[in-house]
Parts: structure tokens; sequence; C-alpha cells
């Protein structure tokens, strides 16, 4: 990807030639234990239950030991902790490897996600503690010390000082954090960057890049970005002539312009986070004769060392050669760094809601639903080898959660000039307007924009590729200080009114036309809708229809749940907006219910509940099914027409609070008692 001021395709981690792969969740169920040692519990130390400890990639008996079993006088960190303390175990995880060596160069983005003042002696109980960055948020990661070994040794990430375990701590939590050590093997820097920075990444193919590569690099790591790179050209552990490993991830450390008595040079540093195997061609540590042209005062001012310890300097034409992918980490002001010149992050969360904010792609019928914020660009950036009065800017639209819900979509963004200063774009607007800049749609976490643009108003717009997809993301907009986004109000005129659903249900329930007139005649006088007034309201509704009668099975105890589990304030009464989105619910279940009501008896057989359950999305095991017949059939166990609707508010609602609170997908929550009383009391 390169800066523009027209449509551009960002690179993303799928388009590597050969992908190492990503984290996969895994559930701990699934997991076998016949490779795993019974674990020692008796000496009261904590032991994390949570953790999935099998199947992590060894045949032979693994045996999980405390470091205190391990050597006799453990320490969290001996002296400071440094890019020698990450030694790559048989686990394919260089990748996230890399990401730590290059967080250990900076000892306060380290700060934040390994907490110092952890030990083996004062305070021990068997716990440590980590933080990640998740969607906006640092979450802590408390997991216990036993580590997997062989032949009382470490299998995966190690210290060189054999009593040091920080790091080996560090993997376990991360290791937790995607769904065990299984999902580290093989996978892409980016991703360990973003969760140990909170940064937003890039990721280009060198050869895409200007010819002026130290153009390009300068302001990166001007404005204290982490930069890795590496070579797909072999497979791991093959090195190419020069030393360089294939499917190896290097972090890139520093670039300088060099004197030599021919002139100057710019040398970029890169460092192999296995502190060895180093570049063995031109200005090679060891054996590079372009040193000799050196002084040994330039030399010493740009810390060049001669030894093997796994870093090294070359020419940016050997690394374009050399190398086949960047990716590139941005930090935010936010983030401690010793950059220069950071970027100003501003961080806004969104949802894509059905016939309210899920308009679907750009040139749809809906598209002016979507989101819009307002992205303010005033101040030119403070670029004296720039000539263009431009600003420059990066947005960053990452997905939520979708890996823990098994759904991928597409998603992209586009950018529009602003009408006039915090502007909203209407449908007419967006009709007559072409986009200045376009992220296309990619099925990935996180899609990324870079570009340029004059100083003046403008529109980002996030959407997903298809109609009617719903989702939560983050928006990340990262400019020079002065400038920023924030969301845009839709008009009142202006707010969405769903379409009608052409379906058999039309004739079941009245249009959303009429559902007005309902409202208005059964609401209250501030124009919300209790319990009470939406008992009436659906009584009326569903006695003018084809499942006339039906009216007769609706009870209080129905609406109560529908207003609770709808009601977006905590007060129990639900508006125009809300009654909206609750019809279109009632309007799908109700087509589910007509087609699997065989013999229209307006009501559902149990044999053909579990049925409908599945055309809805909700996969239910039988005993699930048991439970169901038991709390919500009628003595015959059938279930009436407003049963189902109740049994489906009922099974979507629960299943969407327990995706939210099981953050990293492991298929159980921890939550308090006030917790636990608000989800069973209040639905």
């Amino acid at each position: 990807m390169s800066d523009t001021k027209t449509t551009s395709t960002p690179q993303s981690p799928d388009e590597w030639p050969e992908p190492l792969g990503s984290p996969t969740l895994w559930s701990p169920s699934t997991y076998p234990r016949n490779t795993i040692s019974t674990l020692k519990v008796a000496d009261g130390l904590f032991v994390d239950r949570s953790f999935p400890r099998g199947d992590i990639l060894q045949q032979t008996l693994i045996e999980w030991k405390r470091p205190k079993e391990i050597c006799p006088f453990p320490q969290f960190i001996v002296d400071e902790a440094t890019r020698m303390d990450v030694c790559q175990g048989k686990l394919n995880d260089c990748w996230f490897l890399s990401a730590v060596a290059s967080l250990a160069l900076h000892p306060s983005l380290l700060k934040q996600v390994v907490s110092m003042g952890q030990s083996f002696q004062e305070g021990y109980n068997g716990s440590f503690h980590f933080r990640f960055w998740q969607y906006g948020e640092w979450k802590d990661v408390k997991i216990d010390d036993q580590l997997p070994t062989e032949n009382g040794q470490l299998i995966y990430l190690r210290s060189a000082q054999k009593n040091e375990f920080w790091s080996s701590l560090l993997e376990k939590a991360y290791a937790k954090l995607k769904g065990g050590y299984r999902a580290l093997n093989m996978g892409f820097p980016h991703e360990a960057m973003v969760d140990l920075t909170g940064g937003v990444t890039e990721v280009f193919q060198v050869a895409a890049l200007p010819k002026n590569l130290g153009g390009f690099l300068k302001p990166l790591l001007a404005k204290g970005a982490l930069i890795n790179c590496a070579n797909s050209r072999g497979l791991l552990p093959q090195k190419n002539v020069f030393g360089i490993l294939f499917q190896h991830a290097y972090s890139v450390t520093n670039m300088e312009k060099i004197q030599t008595k021919s002139g100057a040079v710019e040398l970029v540093r890169v460092r192999n986070p296995w502190g060895s195997t180093e570049w063995e061609g031109p200005w090679s540590d060891v054996k590079g004769p372009e040193w000799r042209e050196v002084s040994a005062q330039e030399q010493q001012r740009i810390e060049r060392v001669k030894k093997e310890d796994g870093e090294f300097w070359m020419s940016l034409s050997d690394f374009r050669l050399n190398f086949d992918f960047i990716e590139a980490c941005h930090l935010g002001d936010d983030t401690l760094s010793s950059a220069q010149r950071p970027w100003h992050c501003t961080m806004h969360h969104g949802r894509w809601v059905d016939y309210k904010s899920a308009g679907g792609p750009h040139k749809g019928a809906w598209y002016w639903q979507n989101p819009q914020f307002h992205l303010t660009l005033l101040e030119q950036d403070d670029d004296p080898e720039d000539p263009e009065l431009s600003c420059s800017f990066l947005v960053a639209l990452m997905q939520k959660h979708q890996r823990q819900k098994g759904i991928n979509i597409s998603i992209g963004l586009h950018i529009y000039k602003a009408r006039s200063e915090n502007s909203y774009l209407n449908s007419l607007d967006l009709s007559q307007l072409e986009p200045l800049c376009t992220a296309n749609y990619q099925s990935c976490r996180e899609v990324v924009f870079r570009g340029h643009l004059a100083p003046g108003h403008y529109i980002i717009i996030p959407s997903t590729s298809k109609n009617h997809q719903e989702g939560e993301f983050l928006l990340r907009v990262l400019t020079e200080k002065g400038n920023g986004a924030v969301p845009v109000e839709i008009p009142s005129s202006d707010k969405p009114v769903p379409a009608e659903v052409s379906s058999p249900s039309l004739s079941v329930l009245p249009s959303l036309s009429l559902m007005r007139q309902l409202f208005k005649k059964h609401c209250n006088k501030e124009g919300q809708c209790r319990p009470a007034e939406l008992f009436s309201l659906l009584t009326e509704a569903i006695s003018g229809g084809a499942l006339s009668g039906s009216e007769q099975k609706l009870c209080l105890e129905h609406c109560k749940s529908f207003v609770v589990l709808m009601d977006s304030q905590g007060l129990a009464q639900l508006d125009w907006l809300e009654i909206q989105v609750l019809w279109d619910k009632f309007r799908k279940w109700t087509h589910i219910f007509m087609k699997y009501d065989y013999n229209k008896s307006h009501s559902l057989e149990y044999k053909e509940i579990k049925h409908a359950l599945r055309t809805a999305g909700v996969q239910v095991d039988e005993f699930i099914m048991q439970l169901i017949g038991l709390r919500y059939t009628e003595p015959d166990m059938t279930v009436s027409y407003p049963g189902f609707l109740y049994l489906m508010m009922k099974l979507e609602s629960m299943i969407h609070k327990f995706q939210a609170y099981d953050m990293m997908g492991m298929g159980m929550i921890s939550i308090n008692s006030r917790q636990w009383l608000h989800m069973t009391l209040y639905n």
C-alpha cells in the first residue's frame, strides 16, 4: 500500500504468498488429555483450570512444572527485561517472539504488558498477571506459573538466563488469550504487535514501495513505528545465500545515513530475534569490508557491534532484494513512546444494526444508513521533505469479536468530501458524490487505509460488503496533532426507516406504516411503550392478521421480556426506533414459524421446534430441547405463536450476553453476583 489521494487497496495479511497462519480459538473441551500428566494441586498454589492444557503439539508425555520445580532460585526478571530473554522453543511462534523482542527495545511499552513487580518470593501464590490490548481496552490475563516441560526443560519460549521466566509466562498468557499454545503455532507479527501495543498495523509488499525506500522508512521510525520484515521465498529453517532465513520475522530497529571515505551511505539496522544467524552480505558485522571505509567515531555513533548477536546493518538496496514484506505498527500519542512525532489517535466504537445502521455496500440502496464520522484535517504535515500541502492520516476499521462468534464478514470504508463542517451525508448527497478514498472490502479482522488529503472536512463511512450484516466495529483514525475524527449525528428527518421485507409474514403482521399508527395509538404521552402498552399493541396487531386467535396465548409476562430485552436505556420502555428493531425480529421469526407450522394449527409441535431454531441460526442439543419442552410449551407439548416469539427473544438475548462476556472465546465466562442477578432477573 502506498500514499494516495485516490482509490487504494490496502495490503492484507491474507496476501502473503505463503501464509504463516493466524491464531485460532480452541475450546478447552476439544483437547485430548492423554498427553498431560496429573497436576499437583495439594500445595495450595493457584491453578488456572480455564487454561486449555491439551494438544500442545508434542506426542510424548509432558510435565507441567512450576519454575521452583525447574530450578532452585527462579527469578521473574534478572536485572532487566531485554531482547536476549526471548529464545524460541519448539513452537513455530517466531512471529510472536519478534513482536516481544521489538517490545523489549522499548521499556515503557513493555511495562504496559508485563508488570515488573511480580516475583517468586514476596507475595508469591502461583499466579501471574499480564495485560493485552483488545478492541480499545487493556485486558488483564491471569495465569498460573505451571509451564510445559520435557525431561525437566522448558519446551517453548525461554530466556537465555536459565532462572528467568518472564518471557515464558508472557507466552503462556498470550496463548490463553488466543485459545492455547497450538493457536500460536504460525502467525503474523502484526497480530501480536496490535495485541501488545494497541497500535495500528500496516502490511506492505516491498516490491510495491517507492524507489526511495529510505524516504519511506524514515518517517515511520520518526513516528515511533515498530517495524518487522520477512522473506517468504523459501521454507523455514532454510536461508538464502546471504544468511537471511525464510518465513522468519525480523525487526527493523534503526536507519542511519553514515559518512564513508567515498561519501554518504544510507543503512538500515535489522535484528533476528533468535540472537544468531546474521546477514553475510555487504556491511555484515563480522566480514563486511565496507566498514573499513567508516571512521571509528562514526561506527560508535551508530552503535555498530562487531559480533554475531543477531543484529546487523545492511544497505537499503540489499534490504529491498532480501525481504518481501514489511509490517509497521503505528503507536498513538496515548502510548508511552519516545517518538519525536507520534500520531494522534481518535477511537470510536460502533455497530451495524439491521434496518438501523447496517446499510450495506457502497452504491447500495441503503448505504446512507451506515454510521458516519467527520474527519477534520486542518493542520498540514510538518515535513520539510514533502512538497505537497497535505495532511497524512491512517484509518483502521476493525471488526470486533467476529472470530469468537464464528462470523467472518467483509468490511471496508470510503471517505467523502463533506458538504460543510459537521455535515451529514444523506442518500441524495451520496448519490451525487464519489469517494475520494476507498479501502476495498476484505474478510480480515482489520482493514487499514493510508492516505493524504488537502486540509478540509471529510466524512468516513465504514460498511459491510452485504446488506443486513450486523456486527460491532472499532474505528481508529491516526492523524497529525490538531486533526481528528468524531461521529456524525443523523438529523431526525433522515433517521432510517426499515424497508418492507417480502415474505409470507406480511399477511400475518401489519406493515411498518400501520405499525407506526398502532404505536401512536397505544404509546404513552412521552412516546414510550411499556409492557402494558406493548401488550395492547401486539394483541391488536396479531388479531388483524392470518394468525388471528393466537393473541389469546399472548400474556403480559411475554411483553415484559420483550421490553426489557430490547430496552437500551434501562427504563423498561421502548421508543419508536426500538420498536422498529423489535418488529423486524418478529417478522423474521414469524416467517420461520409459518414455514414449520405444517398443519396450520397456529402452533409448532415439539418435533418442529428444533428445525425452526436451526433455521433461525440457533443450534441446541437434546438437553436444551428438553428444557424448552418443560419451560416454553403448552400442556400438549406445542409452542404457540407468541410463545415462539418469546422463546426466540430469550435465546437470542442469552446467547448474545454470553458472547459479550466470553471475550476470549473459551466457551466459559466469569461473572460476579451482581452481573448474574442482572442477567437472570432483568430478562
